[in-house]
């Protein structure tokens, strides 16, 4: 089962991953994990990505596939996984065919879980953090029992910046304009799938599974 996941920041992408690791038993993969794997590892291609890092400015296409790959080489992947926030361009899509060409491999399925940027500018904006514990809650969906105070420790309860109605609209424009191309893209190979985020998390899922099993999976 080797899945690409796609869908903006809010659209509940990291629910269901943790629930397709569940039932699938195949690791989840995200762009993040990768340098911090080969950065904690000493890899060579992990130190380069850690000189970029520590300097303020972006890992190249370069390196960045080439951690893309010694991670899907592991043995941990030979059944099946999830991969999650790459690719983010054509070249880098043709890059990881490449790679998955290389090794073996060939994407089940392609999932974009997709739901209206007002939606999603209404789960983050929402979103509230405890500054003592951490604790998450939302405005909406999940509020403290007392506004602005954490039902866990009692801490104050704030919006991050990144949480901000305007830094979220940002988010999303960057988001979508680096997307679609790649919906192009793996539609015209017949992997694309698109999943309505706006159900719940059950006929999220459900639907997901759907399109695994109409890919043969």
């Amino acid at each position: 089962m080797f899945i690409l996941l796609m869908g903006p920041p809010g659209a509940g992408k990291g629910t269901q991953a943790a629930l397709l690791v569940e039932k699938y038993s195949i690791p989840h993969i995200s762009t993040g994990d990768m340098f911090r794997a080969a950065v904690k590892e000493g890899t060579p291609l992990g130190l380069e990505a850690k000189r970029y890092m520590d300097a303020g400015g972006l890992v190249p296409d370069s390196v960045t596939i080439g951690i893309v790959k010694e991670r899907l080489a592991k043995p941990d992947c030979q059944a099946g996984f999830i991969l999650d926030g790459f690719p983010r361009t054509l070249e880098q899509a043709a890059a990881l065919d490449k790679t998955l060409t290389e090794l073996g491999i060939r994407l089940t399925r392609v999932v974009n879980i997709t739901v209206p940027d007002d939606e999603l500018v209404r789960r983050m904006t929402g979103r509230r953090i405890c500054k003592g514990c951490g604790a998450t809650y939302h405005v909406a969906f999940n509020p403290p029992a007392a506004a602005d105070k954490c039902d866990k420790c009692g801490g104050e309860i704030f919006q991050r910046a990144d949480d901000k109605e305007e830094t979220v609209a940002k988010r999303l424009e960057v988001y979508q304009a680096q997307t679609q191309p790649l919906i192009g893209y793996y539609r015209e190979k017949g992997l694309y799938t698109e999943i309505d985020g706006r159900q719940g998390i059950d006929e999220v899922l459900a639907a997901i599974e759907t399109s695994l099993r109409g890919a043969g999976a």
